[in-house]
C-alpha cells in the first residue's frame, strides 16, 4: 500500500545560554573549542580572500546558504535551517494549515497535474479533477513547469483569488478556466474512520496540534456505538510530528499518570518525562495498531508505548526507527533552526533510532544497527522486546514480492490515466466500501494499456539475451545448446495480456483506489483499500480472538521483573525522574 512519508516537526521553548568559566571546562573541551575557532577563522579568510580577489562577484545568499547545507548535512537529515521563505512550510508542519486552494500536485515529465484535490476544499468546490494539466496560473505560463513552482504560485494569502487553466482530457471542452478564492486550510490528521463489523478503525495520518482532537472525537463515536468491541489504530506511513500529541492520543488507552516517553539531552542530567494527564476512554478494550516502515517519530512513541505497556497488540512491519527530538530557535538575523536536541526513550527504557549519524562509514553514508548488536529490553509484562532499528511488531505481515508489471503501472501512472478516464465517463460508482473492479471494467483497463508504450522490466528475456552472448562469447553456442536457449526463451517471453491477468488482483487493488479516490477522495481511497488490507484483517482476527490476543501480550513464558532500561515501576511509569530542560517535540 503506498503511502506518503510526511516528517511533521514541532516547534519548542527556547533553551537559555549556559556560561562557564574557562577554568572549569575539560582539556577535551578545550581542544574542541580551539579547533572550532581555528576552523572558523578558516572559513572567514576564505571568504574574504573570494570577495576581494575572485574574478567574478560572488552571490553571498547562494554561497552562504550551499555553505549551510553542506555543512548540515553532516550531522542528520533532522537538522535544517529555514530562512524567511521556508517559514511557512515549517508553520504547515506544526499545525498541518495553510494559505491555497487545497490540492495535491504531481509532476510528469516536468509538468504539474492534479492529482487529487482535498473534499471540500476550494480547488473541489472550483470544480478541478484529478488528472488535470495545469497550464496557467493568473498570468503566468506553468504548462511546462515542475510541481514546486506551481504550488508556490498556488499558495497565498487567505482572502485572495488565484485564476488557474487547466488542459482536461477525456472530454469535449478541454480548455477549463476557473477563478479560485484561497482559504485557510488544514489537512487533518484523521482523513477517515469507521465501524466495521465489532472494530472500529482510526487511519491517523500525522501529529499536529490537532490531532488528539480528531482521534478523540473518532473514539467517543466508537463510545456510542454498541458494535464496537475492538480498535484498531492505523500508524502506517505516518512520519509522526508532535510529541504532545503522542502523549495526549496515548491517554485514551492507559490509566491517568502513565509514563510514555523520557527525552535525554546531550547533558546527560537533563531529562524531561511526559506522562499521560486524564483518564482513558477505553482502558481495557483489545487494541492493535497498524505499523510499517513509514510508521517514525511520534508515531513510533505511540506505538511503542503501547507496545511496552502491553496495552496493544503490534501488526504489519518494521518500523522506520527515529528516535531523535528536535526542536527550533529563531536566529538572530534571520531564519530559523530545526534542530535535534534530545533523544527519546519509551517505557521500557529502549531507543528506536536505526542510524547512529555521530558514526559514519569512510564514504559519509549511516548504516542501520545491526539486529546482532541491539539490545534487549522487557514490557511491563516482561516480554522482550528490542532497542534499535525500529518497533519489530507483535504479528510481522508478509505482503509477498512486488511484481514487475505492478511496479510499472503504478511508477508509469497506467491505473493514474485510467482512472481519470474511467471518471468521465461514469457520473458515479458505489462508496469505497462496496466498490469492485468488474470483468468490463478490468478489460477495459487492460485495452487502455499500449503494448509499444509500455515500459515492461523484462528480468528474463534480458537474461536470456545475456546467457546467448555469453554462451558464444565462450564457445558453448552449438545447434543443441541454441536449440535450448530458443526453448527456453519461448517459456520465459513475457505476454502483456496473460501477464495482466495473472496479477489481476495486485493491480486492482491500485486501480480501484485511483478510481474510488475520484469520486470520494481520500477517505473513499482508504475505504475501498480496507477491502482487502491483509494487516487490518490480520488484526481484526487476533482482536476478535480473546485467546490468542492474550497469548501475545501476556505470554505463558513471559516473567515479571525488571529488565534492562525498565522503569522503576513498570507500566504505569512511576520511575522516579526529575522533568528538566525544554519541551522537545518532533
Amino acid at each position: 500500500m503506498m503511502r506518503n512519508f510526511k516528517r511533521l516537526i514541532g516547534p519548542a521553548l527556547i533553551a537559555g545560554a549556559i556560561t562557564i568559566t574557562a577554568a572549569a571546562v575539560p582539556t577535551a573541551d578545550k581542544s574542541h573549542d580551539a579547533a572550532l575557532t581555528r576552523n572558523l577563522n578558516i572559513f572567514n579568510d576564505i571568504v574574504r580572500e573570494l570577495e576581494m580577489n575572485y574574478v567574478d562577484s560572488l552571490r553571498p545568499d547562494e554561497s552562504m546558504r550551499a555553505a549551510i547545507d553542506a555543512l548540515l548535512s553532516t550531522i542528520d537529515p533532522y537538522t535544517e535551517y529555514y530562512d524567511s521563505s521556508d517559514q511557512e512550510q515549517l508553520q504547515r508542519m506544526t499545525t498541518g494549515e495553510y494559505g491555497g486552494i487545497g490540492s495535491y500536485i504531481i509532476e510528469r515529465n516536468g509538468r504539474s497535474y492534479i492529482a487529487q484535490p482535498m473534499e471540500g476544499a476550494p480547488a473541489q468546490l472550483a470544480g478541478l479533477k484529478a488528472g488535470d494539466h495545469i497550464l496557467r496560473v493568473d498570468t503566468v505560463d506553468v504548462s511546462q513547469k515542475g510541481s514546486a513552482d506551481v504550488t508556490k504560485l498556488l499558495r497565498g494569502q487567505a482572502g485572495t483569488s488565484v485564476e488557474v487553466t487547466v488542459a482536461r482530457p477525456y472530454v469535449t471542452d478541454s480548455i477549463v478556466t476557473v477563478n479560485i478564492e484561497r482559504r485557510k486550510l488544514q489537512e487533518p490528521s484523521v482523513p477517515y474512520y469507521t465501524v466495521k463489523g465489532n472494530t472500529g478503525y482510526i487511519r491517523l495520518t500525522g501529529f499536529i496540534d490537532k490531532s488528539p482532537l480528531e482521534v478523540r472525537t473518532a473514539l467517543e463515536e466508537f463510545k456510542k456505538d454498541p458494535r464496537v468491541k475492538n480498535i484498531v489504530l492505523d500508524l502506517r506511513g505516518n512520519g509522526g510530528g508532535l510529541i504532545e500529541s503522542a502523549i495526549d492520543i496515548v491517554s485514551n488507552f492507559v490509566p491517568k499518570g502513565t509514563e510514555v516517553v523520557r527525552t535525554r539531552y546531550r547533558d546527560a542530567s537533563n531529562e524531561k518525562t511526559y506522562k499521560t494527564t486524564r483518564e482513558p476512554l477505553f482502558p481495557d478494550i483489545p487494541l492493535a495498531v497498524l505499523i510499517d516502515g513509514g510508521t517514525a517519530s511520534s508515531s513510533e512513541i505511540t506505538a511503542g508505548a503501547l507496545q511496552d505497556l502491553d496495552r496493544a497488540v503490534l501488526v504489519g512491519n518494521r518500523s522506520f526507527g527515529k528516535g531523535l527530538v528536535q526542536s527550533t530557535r529563531p536566529l538572530p538575523f534571520s531564519g530559523l533552526l530545526k534542530i535535534t536536541v534530545a533523544k527519546y526513550y519509551i517505557p521500557s527504557g529502549r531507543l528506536v533510532q536505526a542510524l547512529d549519524y555521530s558514526h559514519r562509514n569512510p564514504d559519509g553514508s549511516v548504516a542501520r544497527v545491526p539486529d546482532s548488536l541491539t539490545n534487549v529490553f522487557h514490557t511491563a509484562g516482561g516480554r522482550e522486546v528490542r532497542d534499535g532499528g525500529g518497533l519489530r511488531p507483535d504479528t510481522t505481515i508478509n505482503w509477498g514480492q512486488p511484481t514487475r508489471i505492478v511496479y510499472n503501472i503504478v511508477r508509469d501512472n497506467w491505473a493514474f490515466d485510467y482512472a481519470t478516464k474511467f471518471a468521465a465517463e461514469h457520473p458515479s460508482i458505489a462508496r469505497g466500501e462496496e466498490f469492485v473492479i468488474s470483468d468490463s471494467v478490468y478489460a477495459d483497463f487492460k485495452k487502455s494499456i499500449d503494448p509499444t508504450r509500455f515500459k515492461y522490466d523484462k528480468a528474463c528475456e534480458e537474461m536470456i539475451s545475456t546467457l546467448r552472448t555469453t554462451a558464444e562469447a565462450e564457445g558453448y553456442m552449438n545447434p543443441e545448446v541454441k536449440a535450448r536457449i530458443d526453448t527456453l526463451a519461448t517459456l520465459l517471453t513475457h505476454n502483456l495480456d496473460k501477464d495482466l491477468d495473472t496479477h489481476r488482483k495486485q493491480i486492482e487493488e491500485y486501480l480501484g483506489a485511483e478510481i474510488v479516490s475520484r469520486y470520494y477522495y481520500e477517505a473513499g481511497k482508504t475505504a475501498y483499500e480496507l477491502q482487502t488490507d491483509k494487516a487490518f484483517a490480520t488484526a481484526v482476527d487476533i482482536l476478535e480472538n480473546p485467546e490468542l490476543y492474550n497469548s501475545i501480550l501476556h505470554p505463558g513464558t513471559a516473567t515479571t521483573g525488571k529488565g534492562k532500561g525498565t522503569p522503576e515501576k513498570g507500566a504505569a511509569g512511576k520511575a522516579k525522574s526529575k522533568a528538566k530542560g525544554p519541551a522537545g517535540k518532533k
